[in-house]
């Protein structure tokens, strides 16, 4: 699905799929997704005999940091109803999360993220203020197992 080329895409036209196969509608949209760290984890290793005194290097585990979601607060409960039933500890709140980024015109897609085996760890919102003038906003913060790209 990675469609190459010269120019940047704009990180602007992005549909997400939290596992419901929704993605459009107001309770789809989305005002921000921040992408996980993705690491792999080294484990060093040296004998005391080694003639050398650099250690080797073995990679172990992958490892990342949580996939965090923004949208504007719109009256939809499903965010907390999905947090809740994992602090519940619901065994099925496990889903497959997919972020998909567009072309300008939002007739194809160029590349998409995969989450596999996602829940849901941190719900919160934005301050309430009354002299601001941003919108209040939800945050969802979503572990995730394994990450793959096309």
């Amino acid at each position: 699905m990675a469609v190459p080329r010269n120019q940047p895409y704009p990180g602007m036209n992005f549909v997400v799929d939290l596992g419901t196969g929704q993605v459009d509608g107001p309770d789809a949209g989305l005002l921000e997704v921040v992408f996980p760290e993705a690491r792999l984890q080294v484990l060093e290793y040296r004998n005391g005999n080694d003639p050398e005194n650099e250690v080797r290097k073995t990679q172990t585990v992958s490892k990342y940091t949580d996939l965090t979601l923004k949208r504007g607060v719109i009256g939809s409960l499903s965010w907390y109803t999905w947090w809740n039933s994992a602090r519940n500890g619901d065994p099925t709140v496990v889903r497959t999360v997919t972020v998909t980024l567009l072309s300008e015109d939002h007739t194809q897609a160029v590349l998409k993220w995969t989450f596999v085996r996602a829940r849901p760890v941190s719900h919160r919102f934005s301050p309430l203020n009354a002299l601001g003038t941003e919108p209040l906003t939800e945050c969802l913060e979503v572990a995730f197992e394994r990450l793959e790209m096309e």
